[in-house]
């Protein structure tokens, strides 16, 4: 389609490690386009800051090894690219927010010369210029421009990473990786800061990739949604697919593990046993351990990806 920004194509990510071959993503195909959400959803160790990192290039070679696997972005192939022309697409074209806000910055630095370093790294400005746009971004995010010149230090967890954001979207990218930006911040805080993600989505007609693992922000956040599991995507469509016509067993046991309001329940209902070891996965269906509805053929062989509609996928041979 011509307004595909983003597409995946059986990305393999392994890790070497003297324990053996880690499959930390298996084979996975994804698609964005522009202006849209796409939430990336998961239990902790699913692949989903795998898939980020090998995104933006940051994955640590050795012992990150990528097989297999194509990343067309904007019609090129990112792992095709020479590390200085992938240097001019990341923060240009696509910038990434970490997960934790007290780690990506530097601390001997203040916030707005972080800010003006991404701007005059990819965009031809003065450093006066530079310093004024850095002011805009920082006004943008809800931070008074006065505080340029303070240091990470100074701010709180929530208001530094409303300062990654800022540098983040300071050179305008097509696309902007979330990685659970609202993990480290209070609850009150993380409504701030998604609201604000969402304004500036909108304002700035950015994509962007949410990675998360709560359900809650994904719903109210994401036009499109991907479950991962054990590096693999094993439901994936629209929001409306995933959250009312849920066909894997995994997708249904992660919102049966989530509180209803409307319900009066005395314990939620978790999902049994725990991921499978990564350097010996299971023959089969990765989730077959754990499945209750599993056969011997889930546990035999590999379970292909199944179209329900032009939307919905699943990784699933159960007949409902």
């Amino acid at each position: 389609m011509s307004d595909l920004l983003l597409e995946i194509k059986n990305l393999t990510v392994n890790y070497k490690t003297r324990k053996g071959n880690v499959a930390a993503v298996g084979g996975i195909n994804l698609n964005l386009h522009k202006g849209e959400t796409l939430g990336l959803v998961g239990e902790t160790g699913a692949g989903k800051t795998t898939t980020a990192l090998a995104i933006m290039r940051l994955l640590p070679v050795p012992p990150a090894v990528v097989p297999s696997g194509e990343i067309l972005f904007e019609g090129r192939d990112l792992r095709k690219l020479s590390p200085n022309e992938v240097r001019k697409v990341r923060g240009e074209r696509i910038s990434m927010i970490y997960q934790d806000p007290m780690t990506a910055l530097n601390p001997i630095m203040t916030v707005g010369e972080q800010i003006v370093e991404m701007i005059r790294l990819h965009e031809k400005m003065t450093a006066a210029e530079a310093h004024v746009r850095a002011c805009e971004m920082l006004e943008m995010v809800g931070i008074p421009s006065e505080r340029f010149g303070e240091y990470p230090h100074q701010f709180s967890g929530g208001m530094k990473q409303r300062v990654v954001i800022a540098i983040a979207l300071a050179c305008n990218p097509s696309l902007l990786i979330a990685d659970e930006p609202t993990t480290a911040l209070d609850v009150t805080v993380q409504a701030q800061v998604m609201e604000m993600m969402k304004k500036l989505k909108r304002e700035l007609g950015t994509s962007m990739i949410l990675i998360t693992h709560d359900l809650g922000i994904v719903a109210e956040t994401c036009d499109r949604v991907a479950i991962m599991y054990a590096g693999e995507i094993i439901e994936s469509g629209t929001a409306e697919d995933i959250f009312e016509h849920t066909r894997h067993p995994y997708t249904v046991g992660l919102f049966g593990s989530i509180p209803d309001l409307d319900e009066d329940r005395d314990r939620l209902q978790p999902i049994p046993g725990l991921m499978p070891d990564p350097t010996a996965l299971p023959a089969g269906c990765n989730f077959a351990p754990r499945c209750p509805y599993r056969t011997d053929a889930c546990e035999k062989q590999p379970v292909p990806t199944q179209h329900l509609s032009d939307t919905h996928t699943v990784r699933c041979i159960r007949e409902i």
